[in-house]
């Protein structure tokens, strides 16, 4: 099968013909049907985020089950399935506690480029190649943990569906359950990407009064608006975006700002115009070597609340079909998201379209004959 490989050193990715081993226990086989891109993947072909290399990039899939290992009972052959990069054990201290977002082994299959248990199902010619997030779907097909995938309805188009492996999930729940934003209260949106916009969504979903993004690319705050934003300021026109938000809100600050970016400057401004005892949210992913600076006398002064959210505190079980719903609905929209499709050869246009801020998000699409539209 074709995937794309990030090797050592190495500053774009190269399509190679791969050998994937079939499904172990509590394994599944995925034939993928599309596969967003993300920041993320863009951060570690940057080097920004440290990862084992070489190793098949794309933590944002969906596809048709084809296979699957002893013991599984999740999913069946045939069935549509989301993939979910964070696979929490279900039994550490955080999961115990209802924080699958922060499970131990999640995180640590994370840093080894494994499958859950330490396998490997991925070669090049008789070397293994890394699995990135436990999902590495920017390839025709991936092997991944049951625990990893989500059964989907079947009338939802890949292409959307693959969305909320990552973006949608994060977005949305940033606003729904770490936030919980409120009813008729003002959110401020940095950063109006895949992930910001569907916090712009959400926001709305949830009845937000006011609704304020702040990006640098005119289209991203014209799409912002459609989506739901009720203002927006172009970081373009001033260095100084905390002003602006201050004077939409009386003064006052937003009660909610989330932080899409991940950049210290920008996290440091969304703290700035959230409002005395509102929430600053950061969902935005920084380079682990980055730090913010705060002013220690307004820690305890104003009393805002700053938190992160990984992965939106998903629990993707719940979150993915609830999602999906809503769209379907037509009470959210996906195809909006979408601004570029790809395919698999094209690969690094799409990341360099990304970095130049020209998407909210670019999808790979693979062969329909592969499950998709």
């Amino acid at each position: 099968m074709k995937a794309a490989v990030l090797a050592e050193d190495a500053e774009r990715l190269e399509i190679r013909d791969l050998t994937l081993d079939p499904p172990g226990p509590h394994e599944v086989a995925v034939r993928l049907g599309a596969s967003g891109v993300c920041h993320t993947d863009l951060h570690v072909i940057e080097g920004v985020l440290p990862v084992p290399l070489p190793a098949v990039l794309g933590h944002e899939g969906a596809g048709l089950v084809t296979a699957v290992g002893e013991g599984v009972t999740r999913v069946a052959p045939g069935d549509h399935v989301v993939l979910s990069w964070l696979p929490s054990c279900g039994h550490c201290y955080y999961c115990g506690i209802g924080r699958p977002d922060m499970c131990d082994e999640a995180f640590a299959i994370q840093m080894l480029g494994s499958l859950p248990g330490g396998g490997m199902r991925l070669r090049d010619r008789g070397q293994a190649i890394y699995h990135f997030l436990g999902t590495s779907c920017f390839a025709e097909e991936a092997v991944v943990a049951e625990r990893a995938v989500v059964r989907i309805r079947r009338d939802v188009p890949f292409d959307r569906a693959a969305l909320v492996g990552c973006a949608v999930t994060t977005g949305y729940g940033a606003v729904v359950r770490t936030a919980q934003v409120q009813e008729g209260s003002s959110v401020a949106v940095v950063g109006v990407g895949g992930v910001g916009l569907s916090i712009v969504q959400a926001a709305r979903l949830r009845g937000a009064g006011e609704i304020i993004a702040i990006d640098r690319v005119p289209a991203k705050l014209e799409l912002a608006r459609r989506l739901g934003a009720t203002a927006v300021v172009d970081a373009r026109e001033t260095d100084d975006i905390v002003t602006p938000v201050l004077d939409l809100t009386g003064g006052r600050g937003s009660d909610y700002a989330f932080e899409a970016v991940g950049r210290p400057q920008t996290i440091e401004a969304a703290y700035a115009m959230t409002r005395k005892a509102g929430m600053t949210v950061v969902v935005g992913i920084a380079a682990p070597q980055e730090e913010i600076t705060l002013n220690a006398f307004a820690i305890p002064s104003a009393s805002r609340v700053l938190t992160g959210s990984w992965y939106g505190r998903g629990k993707p079980e719940e979150d993915v079909p609830a999602i999906l719903d809503l769209y379907m609905q037509g009470r959210l929209d996906l195809d909006a998201l979408i601004s570029r499709r790809y395919r698999l050869e094209e690969i690094n246009e799409a990341v360099r379209a990304l970095a130049q801020g020209e998407l909210a998000r670019g999808v790979v699409v693979f062969d329909p004959a592969g499950g998709g539209e």
